[in-house]
């Protein structure tokens, strides 16, 4: 998935907002809180940063391609390089990232963006 599908799906998530930051990182946010990032890691290059369920990320842990995100790997965000997995498994991923980052709302804000 690259930069622009990346974001026409996080787009159509409910309640999904982009911000550009970061040093031109592609960010998507549900009320504030991020659950998926598209940027290039320097060293590490070009990949997709985001934090799925417990049970996804023991899948998903070691396989190649993806590893612990910089930054953010010791709080179970995992960095998703090119071509590491299909299109509908990374949506899958993006999807539980979303899940979670919602679910750390507010009834009252989940409520207001109809998440």
């Amino acid at each position: 998935m690259n930069r622009a599908e990346f974001d026409a799906f996080c787009g159509g998530m409910t309640g999904a907002a982009h911000v550009v930051q970061w040093g031109g990182s592609s960010v998507w946010k549900v009320g504030g809180k991020v659950f998926a990032i598209h940027a290039d890691w320097g060293k590490r290059g070009e990949g997709i940063v985001l934090k799925p369920s417990e049970f996804l990320a023991e899948v998903w842990r070691g396989a190649p391609g993806v590893s612990p995100a910089p930054y953010l790997g010791k709080n179970g965000w995992l960095l998703i390089a090119p071509g590491a997995m299909g299109a509908g498994e990374l949506g899958d991923l993006i999807r539980a990232s979303h899940t979670l980052a919602a679910a750390k709302l507010t009834r009252k804000v989940r409520e207001g963006l109809g998440v």
